[in-house]
Formats: C-alpha cells, sequence, structure tokens
C-alpha cells in the first residue's frame, strides 16, 4: 500500500509494519525466512497513493482539488446523470466530506474511480500525532483490507487481501498455482494455531477446518491449500 501524506512529519519510503501476529509466528516457527509487510509512504503525492493521510485541520487542501475537478467537469457535461453525480459529490466536498466517506451506489463508485478524485481514495484525517504503524493499521482498515498468513518452518508470510476474499483469491495470492489447481483449503485461527506444535497437529485436533472454494478467509486466519500441480 502507498500512502500520500501532507501537512505532517512521517519518514518517506517503505516502513516495516510491525505485525504482532508474524511476530508471534515467527517466535513459535522458527522459519527460515520471514516475509513481513511494508507500507510506503509518499510526501505530497497523491495520485499514486493507495490512501492518503492528513490533519484533520489540513482536510481542506485536500478537498479543494477535487473540488476543482468536479468543478471543471460540470461545466462540460452533457449527460444528466452525471451532473447530478457531481454536484452530489460537490455539495458533500463543500461540507468537508472526503468522497471516500459518502455511500454511493455501484454505478456511481464505478464512473468515480474513472474520475479519479482523491478524496474516493481512503482518507485519514487524524486529530493528534499518531505513530507510523498505528497510521498503517488505520489506513489498512479504511481500505477494507486484512492479512491472512501461511507460516511453517520454511516461511512466516503475512498476505494482504481484500476483506470478504474467498480462499480462491486467498490462494492465488500465494501463487497462481494454488488457485488454478484449487481442491480444498486447510483453515484455523491463529489463537488456535498457537496452540499447537504445528499446521498437522491443528488438523489431528479437529482445530483446522477443511473448507471448499467459496470459503471467506477472515482476518488472521492461518491456510493451507491442497492443490492438483
Amino acid at each position: 500500500m502507498k500512502i500520500g501524506f501532507t501537512g505532517m512529519e512521517l519518514p518517506e519510503g517503505k516502513i516495516k509494519y510491525r505485525d504482532e501476529i508474524l511476530l508471534a509466528l515467527e517466535e513459535k516457527d522458527k522459519p527460515k525466512k520471514v516475509a513481513p509487510y511494508f507500507a510506503e509512504f509518499i510526501h505530497n503525492e497523491f495520485v499514486q497513493s493507495d490512501a492518503i493521510v492528513l490533519p484533520a485541520g489540513s482536510i481542506l487542501d485536500l478537498l479543494i482539488l477535487d473540488m476543482e475537478k468536479i468543478e471543471t467537469r460540470i461545466n462540460r457535461l452533457t449527460d444528466e446523470g452525471d451532473r447530478v453525480l457531481m454536484e452530489k459529490c460537490l455539495e458533500h466536498l463543500e461540507n468537508e466530506t472526503p468522497l471516500c466517506d459518502v455511500e454511493f451506489n455501484e454505478e456511481e463508485r464505478s464512473l468515480l474511480r474513472e474520475i479519479a478524485p482523491h478524496s474516493f481514495k481512503p482518507v485519514l484525517a487524524l486529530k493528534e500525532e499518531t505513530d507510523v504503524n498505528t497510521i498503517i493499521d488505520l489506513a489498512l482498515e479504511k481500505a477494507n483490507l486484512m492479512f491472512f498468513y501461511t507460516s511453517g518452518p520454511d516461511e512466516s508470510h503475512a498476505w494482504l487481501v481484500n476483506k470478504g476474499s474467498d480462499i480462491v483469491t486467498c490462494a492465488g495470492k500465494i501463487h497462481s498455482d494454488l488457485a488454478r489447481g484449487f481442491i480444498k483449503g486447510d483453515v484455523v485461527s491463529f489463537e488456535d494455531y498457537m496452540k499447537c506444535h504445528n499446521f498437522n497437529e491443528c488438523k489431528s485436533k479437529g482445530l483446522a477446518k477443511l473448507t471448499d472454494r467459496d470459503y471467506i478467509v477472515q482476518s488472521g486466519e492461518i491456510i493451507e491449500i491442497r492443490f492438483n500441480a
């Protein structure tokens, strides 16, 4: 995730996210390799950002950019439906509401993705100084993202996906072959995994669920994929 920021003293570049679950998995499994998550902070850059953070008192600095873009578009529009949507957006922006906090239907969202106003991305308007890892936490939550994990003696890995992702999507995140040849998934909660020596013990104790392809993976779960090569 690229996090654009302005009006704040934050480090630029890639920052390792302090992931308590991954740290616990590393301590437990003693893997040869650990793959943590890194967020990238970009100063005064909103176009390439996946989320935006700024002080609450500076929110208008961002929203004015969207107002100008939308006003320009309104002046060129001939479609009445588009005009209604743009005027709806403008009204919320003038009331200092980022567009990410406004409810839109899927047709409206599709058009807004094309127009790409800055505040349609997840926006964090912070009222007080906040440390970098908390900002990453808040940005992930605002963007409706979560981690699932794979772990064992070879590697402990944090994988970032959209909340509500099914297990085939998660398998594809690990490797496209796992999604293509998916048969079943074995899933265990972090809490249950920590009670066992390894994933096989979770299975033998009945703590791991055997799931089909439509299973929705929950935040923090550890998974293994059964697949045809």
